[in-house]
């Protein structure tokens, strides 16, 4: 058990905990005591991270379903509250890619990585801050924590991952939505980017390191995710962390990056003009939102980061 972090009879759901970054995040919160319930849309997958759990002497029980159906949301904070009595942490992990280039992405590709990615963490959140509400409302103690994952293509406007970076940015602003208006029943929801060598990256990061320190290993993301799930990180609500290796990188809110006025008590098109013209200097046109140079985290030796 992880002697800082301790989660002993805490209750935690993750979702897609099959393999890579979910697994590795139920084991570690496993290790600090947490009972999990384990979500993911393969049996066989999440009934064997169910099993490692138990050989470690923990808990685990497995909800197979799609993350973005109704059903499957409500029966993973049923099954939570009816095998143990309660809820404490939800874990949202589940995804899917579809890489494509805006201009010849399919609407059945942008469909299924919103619905999975964007979707999916709203139908798990919307059962869960029900259950802590009504527990509010009812006067028991409640204290609930939320750890939603992002993904710095959202940051980076990740080229060949338009509904990927879309859904991802979404996350973000529903991380922030479900933080300032759940924080009143004890609720706090966080988000993470997290960089991870799992079956979605494998191939745009390659294959591990045969010896010494990998800093791309799923493991390194579940402490950050265990402790954001216990009651030593109460304070702490509405945030976004990068997070990988020996990097936890906690983002600021966007802030303006440069103001224009005019004198005249209202823009025409020629002040606008006047107005930015020399501000936006590059050519050809460059996008201005936020770059490599302007987030020093980002750098790697891969083009398209994701969780």
């Amino acid at each position: 058990m992880d002697s800082s972090v301790e989660l002993d009879g805490a209750v935690a759901i993750v979702t897609g905990a099959g393999d890579g970054l979910g697994r590795a995040e139920a084991l570690g919160l496993a290790s600090a005591g947490a009972r999990l319930v384990l979500g993911d849309v393969r049996a066989d997958a999440a009934h064997a991270v169910a099993d490692e759990i138990k050989a470690m002497g923990g808990e685990a029980v497995v909800v197979v379903g799609d993350v973005a159906e109704w059903a499957t949301g409500e029966s993973l904070v049923t099954t939570a509250v009816s095998t143990y009595g309660r809820l404490d942490a939800l874990v949202n992990n589940a995804g899917v890619v579809r890489d494509r280039m805006v201009f010849t992405m399919s609407e059945e590709e942008w469909d299924l990585v919103i619905r999975v990615h964007l979707r999916g963490h709203f139908v798990t959140t919307r059962h869960a801050t029900a259950y802590w509400r009504d527990r509010h409302k009812s006067g028991a103690p409640t204290s609930g924590s939320i750890v939603n994952t992002s993904s710095e293509a959202f940051l980076l406007g990740s080229p060949g991952q338009p509904n990927y970076a879309a859904a991802k940015g979404g996350i973000v602003a529903f991380t922030l939505s479900t933080a300032r208006s759940c924080a009143r029943y004890g609720v706090r929801a966080n988000a993470i980017c997290p960089r991870g060598r799992t079956a979605m990256t494998e191939q745009l990061m390659g294959a591990a390191p045969t010896e010494g320190f990998d800093p791309m290993a799923p493991e390194h993301v579940a402490p950050l995710v265990t402790y954001l799930a216990s009651p030593l990180s109460s304070r702490i609500t509405g945030e976004v962390f990068v997070v990988h290796g020996g990097v936890a990188a906690l983002l600021a809110p966007p802030t303006v990056r440069a103001t224009f006025r005019t004198d005249h008590g209202g823009w025409t098109t020629d002040a606008i003009r006047s107005a930015l013209d020399p501000f936006f200097v590059a050519d050809p046109p460059q996008p201005g939102f936020v770059s490599e140079e302007t987030l020093p985290l980002a750098e790697s030796t891969f083009d398209d980061p994701r969780s």
